[in-house]
């Protein structure tokens, strides 16, 4: 639990917490084992069967969440994005510099609109850094809890 709130509170790339990914998948392999070998001595389906299936959603729910850090809007994207933006500035500031008598307003007003709309994409596109983030509290509750049982 611990390793896993380390990986995404510090809002680093999943690329300088391999380490912590390699411990976890290593004590999930140990769980997997040790399911195993419970089967093994214990042919009862209720119990047994139960553990298997949460040890499952465990190992599911971390592939989810290593998926959710890995996959990006790549930079290659977000630079498009904000050449198009300069480009159509630049045309829309063009041909309403052509017309003296148009106020210049609604140009400055659409070119913020489309940065706020490309700064919002990049926001949401890294939930553990930025203005909106995914809060990891539910988890760090659940560490609490389980460290409060040890």
């Amino acid at each position: 639990m611990q390793i896993r709130l380390e990986i995404v509170k510090s809002g680093t790339s999943l690329a300088d917490h391999t380490p912590a990914v390699v411990r976890s998948n290593a004590l999930q392999e140990a769980l997997w084992q040790q399911a195993k070998a419970m089967t093994a001595i214990d042919r009862e389906p209720v119990p047994t069967g139960l553990f298997i299936q949460s040890l499952n959603e465990m190992i599911d729910d971390q592939g989810k969440r290593l998926s959710a850090l890995r996959n990006r809007i790549p930079n290659s994207v977000l630079i498009t994005l904000f050449g198009i933006v300069a480009v159509a500035g630049a045309f829309a500031s063009y041909g309403n510099a052509r017309d003296v008598e148009r106020t210049r307003l609604p140009i400055y007003v659409m070119v913020l609109l489309v940065s706020a709309v490309i700064f919002l994409i990049m926001d949401l596109d890294r939930p553990s850094a930025g203005f909106i983030t995914n809060s990891q509290q539910p988890m760090i509750d659940l560490a609490a809890s389980i460290a409060s049982f040890s």
